[in-house]
């Protein structure tokens, strides 16, 4: 590819976006479905906690302004799944919250079980993400891996 590479009047940068974002839909939705992930199977979600229609409790939104990644393994309830975003339960330092998520405020979705990682932009977000605490909810005993295997990075800056 050249640099004079013209400037797409398809926005397949948006429709791979939101192709990504059905994934982790589609996911969530069959753990609501089912009531439980199986087998090993747990997820890293992290999104941005600035973005419209993100809402979770203040001391969450103090401790991570910018960004933050929670684990659904096994203390996670409530999950509901809609079109837009999801929301569940989950406890931070032994007290329950409610998180109420937007797909498009997520920038990384990951099972580490399989080794499956998607990471993406929240939408209307050019910038880099800045580095982040690790994740606030209670957390599980397993760690997530970062060997960088079946990892899909989707970035359409473009060079003008």
């Amino acid at each position: 590819m050249s640099d004079d590479t013209p400037d797409s009047l398809i926005p397949y940068d948006e429709i791979v976006q939101e192709a990504l974002r059905a994934v982790v839909g589609r996911v969530l939705g069959e753990v609501e479905h089912t009531g439980g992930l199986p087998g090993e199977h747990h997820f890293y979600i992290t999104f941005k906690t600035a973005a419209p229609g993100v809402d979770i409790p203040k001391h969450l939104t103090e401790r991570f302004p910018d960004e933050m990644t929670i684990v659904l393994q096994n203390k996670f309830w409530d999950l509901k799944v809609g079109e837009d975003g999801f929301e569940v339960g989950l406890s931070f330092n032994q007290v329950p919250a409610r998180l109420v998520i937007p797909f498009a405020a997520v920038t990384g979705f990951v099972d580490p079980a399989v080794n499956f990682a998607l990471q993406f932009q929240a939408q209307g977000d050019d910038a880099e993400p800045e580095p982040h605490d690790e994740p606030g909810n209670d957390r599980p005993t397993a760690e997530p891996i970062e060997d960088g295997s079946n990892v899909v990075a989707v970035d359409f800056s473009r060079k003008k």
